[in-house]
């Protein structure tokens, strides 16, 4: 083969490949939190209590605010230089090279970019089962085989499980504290995941719900070299879920790879602003978590008087045993206009509920032990019809930590 067919090939190849990479990330709709409450939900009736989708209901602090207002005017200019304002915050922070994060509109972006890049036929994607769903979604799209492992008895991902369901394994999906449980996992078993697993495969820690635990964070094996991505969002204990600010944080190999599907667009500059704020906020995170901490003991402390069982949460969720099918549990909590979490097949007796503010678990006590209790229910049946989803009546909103 002469030189320049060579090049020609290899041309042709790397064209075709980044193709791929172009037409894979087209092909596919992104699921979020957000997205996967509302599949069988559009419509929240006036003064419906809102636990199903691990928001905050406190929303951003006092300081974000006010920045998304003075940012405001200046939001018909791009402004690249925010997210780099912002990167500088993190970094410094965190202890890192500004090349090792990228900014997202959140972190469902560089999850979904990363079961793009790292998972194939050939290279299998692995999680937990219950676990968040949306990186399983995308490898359908990759054609990767989807190994789901049970969480152990102490509600941890089973790391041991996961190596031995897959050793083609491409990407390992740990969420700590886990979405759908709330439960840790801990810092030396993604450890022993890392030191065990495949060459060439990459541990992927969502870290989501990090600062409402007293969990350690992945972070320093991210700056001892290993082969790990960390997401951060500010979706939850900041309050920003729909304003969308993430990272992805990882060496810069790793994370060039995810920029085949996206990354380094502008980013929303309110979003930016909000999150710099937020993280010069020095108080906001543990006043947050402590609230946070506060009201789920509360709430647990009622379910352990009433006999119902539920996993030890760390986080601003958890999974709660109704003993009866999920769907009729969930359908009769809606009559009474509280809407708590979708159910996860594996553990079809089981319904999540968000945290919410003090008055909402007040109203969800009320509704559940109604519902357990066979009550007639009363209130307002969700319609079908309706296609406009509310989440808080005649701006309804609570007030900021």
């Amino acid at each position: 083969m002469s030189e320049s067919e060579a090049i020609t090939k290899g041309s042709r190849r790397t064209f075709l490949q980044l193709s791929a990479a172009a037409t894979a990330a087209m092909a596919f709709r992104i699921a979020t939190e957000a997205s996967l409450a509302a599949e069988d939900r559009n419509t929240f009736h006036p003064g419906a209590v809102v636990i199903d989708a691990n928001e905050n209901p406190l929303g951003p602090c006092d300081l974000a605010r006010k920045a998304i207002v003075d940012m405001a005017p200046q939001g018909g200019r791009y402004s690249y230089w925010l997210k780099e304002e912002f990167v500088r915050t993190f970094t410094t922070m965190e202890g890192l090279k500004p090349e090792y994060i990228r900014p997202f509109p959140g972190s469902s972006e560089p999850l979904h970019y990363s079961v793009l890049a790292f998972t194939s036929p050939t290279r299998s994607y692995v999680t937990a089962d219950p676990g968040y769903e949306a990186g399983m979604r995308a490898a359908k799209f990759t054609g990767a085989r989807i190994a789901k492992t049970a969480l152990t008895k102490t509600y941890a991902h089973d790391v041991k499980a996961m190596l031995e369901a897959a050793p083609d394994a491409g990407l390992f999906y740990v969420c700590t504290p886990n979405n759908p449980t709330g439960t840790m996992t801990s810092h030396s078993d993604i450890e022993q995941l890392v030191a065990a697993k495949p060459k060439d495969s990459v541990v992927l820690v969502d870290e989501a719900y990090i600062h409402f635990s007293d969990g350690v964070s992945a972070i320093d094996l991210v700056k001892a070299g290993q082969d790990v991505i960390v997401l951060r969002t500010f979706s939850k204990i900041y309050g920003m879920a729909g304003i969308r600010c993430g990272v992805a944080i990882g060496r810069p190999d790793l994370l060039a790879k995810l920029e085949s599907y996206g990354g380094w667009s502008a980013m929303p500059i309110t979003a930016v602003a909000a999150a710099t704020a937020s993280l010069r906020h020095e108080h906001l995170v543990p006043e947050r978590k402590q609230l946070n901490a506060t009201i789920r003991q509360k709430t647990f402390d009622w379910l352990d008087r009433q006999g119902y069982s539920y996993t030890p949460s760390q986080s601003n969720c958890f999974m709660l045993d109704a003993k009866r099918p999920a769907k009729e549990v969930i359908d009769a909590m809606a009559a009474r206009n509280v809407y708590i979490g979708r159910p996860w097949p594996v553990w079809p007796t089981h319904v999540r509920i968000t945290v919410g503010t003090q008055p909402e678990m007040d109203a969800f006590q009320a509704a559940f032990d109604a519902v357990m209790k066979n009550s007639t229910t009363t209130g307002y049946a969700a319609s079908p019809s309706l296609k406009t989803r509310r989440s808080y009546a005649d701006g309804q909103s609570w007030p900021s930590a």
